[in-house]
Order: C-alpha cells, then structure tokens, then sequence
C-alpha cells in the first residue's frame, strides 16, 4: 500500500474563474484565520466560514453594477428617512469559532452617532 501525502498550497495560489465557487470542508477557525491574513485585505474574491466550512466565490464582472444600484438604493433610502450613516465597503464580520461572513459593503446606521463608534467597528 502506498502513503498518499496531502498537497498544500497556499490558498493565495488559486486561480478561480469569475463566478466559481470552491467548498472546502473540516477547516479550524485558525485555519480560517490564517486563511485571511493570507489573503489579504485588496482582494476580488470573498470568502464565508460556516461550521467548519470555507466558502471561497469570485464574483463576476456584473456583480459590480448590481451592488453599486443596491448601494444607491440603500443611501436613497436613508437619505429619505433622514438616517445618517457611516458606509464601509467590503469588511469581515466573525463570530470567532462560528461564523465569518464578507459582503460587499455594509453600512453602520443604528448607532452612527455613539461615542464608541470607533471600538464597535475596529477603527480608532
């Protein structure tokens, strides 16, 4: 009987096409971890964690215009309830050991004007 040894390569060195997805199962949250700082944060792809599970989607090209008319949308709305906000583009949520989850912009609203803005949202 022969020993198999796993390939490993770094995530960074996939080359997905616009609109592929990739399942990749039994991932730690360190792995997920690391997965991320491995990526980096100037990247087109997005990646999901769920109960061990990486999800890796690289969004194609009309994906752009759908998220820039949702986002238009979005700020026509709050403009019109009078809600101020804070826009972010892209950003990692986690629920540390659970969930991580990337959209592709985000919107801080309920609290946008609390003092501790800055320590909910990671920025100083």
């Amino acid at each position: 009987m022969t020993a198999v040894s796993p390939v490993v390569k770094p995530v960074s060195q996939m080359r997905l096409a616009p609109g592929s997805t990739v399942n990749v199962n039994d991932i730690s949250w360190e792995e997920f971890e690391s997965i991320l700082q491995e990526l980096g944060e100037k990247r087109s792809l997005r990646v999901a964690y769920s109960k061990s599970t990486l999800e890796i989607m690289v969004p194609l090209p009309e994906h752009k215009k759908s998220k820039d008319l949702i986002l238009d949308i979005v700020k026509i709305l709050l403009k019109i309830a009078g809600k101020s906000y804070e826009p972010f583009g892209s950003t990692t949520f986690k629920r540390e050991n659970i969930a991580g989850v990337e959209p592709d912009a985000c919107f801080y609203i309920q609290n946008y004007q609390s003092n501790d803005r800055s320590s909910q949202t990671g920025t100083k």
